[in-house]
This record gives structure tokens, sequence and C-alpha cells, in this order.
């Protein structure tokens, strides 16, 4: 994390259940009431551009996780499956909340928010806008788990712990302002503890910051540095991630995905 600002936002409480097998074990509870609201996930960009297949599966998986919670996917920019269009469709009552608005994002974006929040607004339907998807563990794990696809870590526990990591340090390089960049620091903390190696939080859309971040790994005793993309996929800073990873010669993992 940058050294002159620090995270304060609380991480999302959370339910134990029972554990499960596998890769993706974990102890998130997403159990739904039945009749809740539309889960609307609302992707930037038009419904056209590629990258946009992350938001179809998520919203293909809410509804097998939850049969009969509807789960829809809108777009900010573009007449096809546009927010506005979708918000408008929906079944409204007065007295009953239609749809969460879900931005695709994993940390605040002042555009995008910007437009979610007008179009929340101005829908018929009672709708409201939920925060970006981060900071949270399950978005530190999915860091984890590119970065692991991708040679750059370890994926083997003791004890679910990862004892050895492939990079001797990590930047998440993370899309938006200061303020995504603070939040993101929190998803950082918890990577470091998950990879037991330094991690670094930089703007993906300032190489001066990859580049600062870079040299702080190196001051640490880093030598081999992996860059970790903080987004989804759809986002259009997307393109950045090579680039990014080319201003200070180091690998990089894909975005998050579905």
């Amino acid at each position: 994390m940058s050294p002159e600002s620090q995270a304060s936002e609380a991480l999302p409480s959370r339910r134990r259940r029972a554990p499960r097998g596998g890769r993706h074990r974990g102890d998130e509870s997403f159990l739904l009431p039945p009749g809740s609201p539309t889960l609307v996930l609302a992707v930037p960009g038009p419904a056209r551009r590629a990258g946009a297949e992350p938001a179809l599966e998520l919203a293909r998986l809410v509804e097998i996780e939850h049969t009969g919670q509807p789960a829809r996917v809108a777009y900010l920019e573009g007449d096809e499956a546009n927010l506005h269009t979708v918000l408008a469709g929906l079944h409204h009552d007065p007295d009953e909340l239609a749809a969460v608005v879900v931005p695709m994002s994993t940390g605040p974006d002042p555009a995008m928010d910007a437009a979610l929040r007008h179009a929340v607004a101005a829908a018929p339907a009672n709708a409201v806008a939920a925060e970006p998807l981060g900071p949270h563990p399950l978005i530190a794990e999915a860091l984890h788990d590119r970065l692991a696809d991708a040679g750059l870590a370890r994926a083997d526990r003791i004890r679910l712990m990862t004892m050895v990591t492939a990079a001797s340090g990590v930047i998440i390089a993370t899309p938006g302002d200061a303020t995504a960049v603070r939040q993101a620091e929190v998803t950082g903390v918890l990577l470091a503890s998950r990879l037991a190696a330094p991690v670094f939080t930089a703007s993906l859309n300032d190489d001066a910051s990859v580049k600062a971040a870079a040299e702080q790994l190196r001051a640490a005793g880093a030598t081999s540095i992996a860059l970790a993309p903080h987004l989804i996929g759809p986002e259009p800073d997307a393109a950045r991630v090579a680039s990014a990873a080319a201003t200070v010669g180091c690998p990089h993992s894909a975005p998050l995905g579905p």
C-alpha cells in the first residue's frame, strides 16, 4: 500500500455456513429470500464491445445459485440493453423495491458511479444503486487465483496458507482516482497475507504511480515483481494493463473475470 495513505473502509460482515470443498471453498453466505428484487449488473460501455462476457456469466451463476432469482445485465452506453431501458422494463410497484443495481467495478469510478445514479434516479421502478464489488476478501482470492493461473504465484497451501510465491512482490493496479487506490489497499493487505509477500497498490491510469510502487517493492527487497489488474474485465482500462506492466518490466496476470 502507499506509505502516505491508509485505508479506513471496513470490510463487509460475513456469515458462517458449512464449508465447501474444492478450490472455491469459502464461508460466504449469499442466500437470498424469495421475492428478492431483480439483480441488475451494470456494465461500463456498450453491449457489443468485446469483454462483456464476465457480466453475462455472473448473471447466469446467480440464477443457478438462487433458483427463481432474476438477474439482468445492463449497459451504461449504447442502445442495446441500456440500463435506462432495462430498469424501465421491470415490473414496478410503488411500495416494493424492484431492482438492486450493482456496478461491475472493483472500486469507485466517478464517471461510472454518476451514470449509474442518474439511471436509477430516472427509473420508473423503485431501484437502488449498490456499492462497487470491492474491497472484499473474495476479490483478494480472485487476484490470487489469476496470479496462480499465470504462474506468478503458488496456489499450494498448508492449512489454507500460501507458503511460496513465484513473484516476490505484487503491484495491484486499479483503475480510478486516489480514492479507488486507497480502497484497493484493503484488498492489497488481504492479498499480501495470502502470498506472504509485499503488495503495493497503484493507479492503472498513471504510469508514475506504477513506477513508484515498483520502486517501493524493490526497496523492500522484492527481486521479481508481478502486476495484478484490479478490474473485472469489461472496463475500458483493461487495455492499459499490458502497457502498465511494460512500464516497469514485469509480467501481469489476467483481469478477474467472472
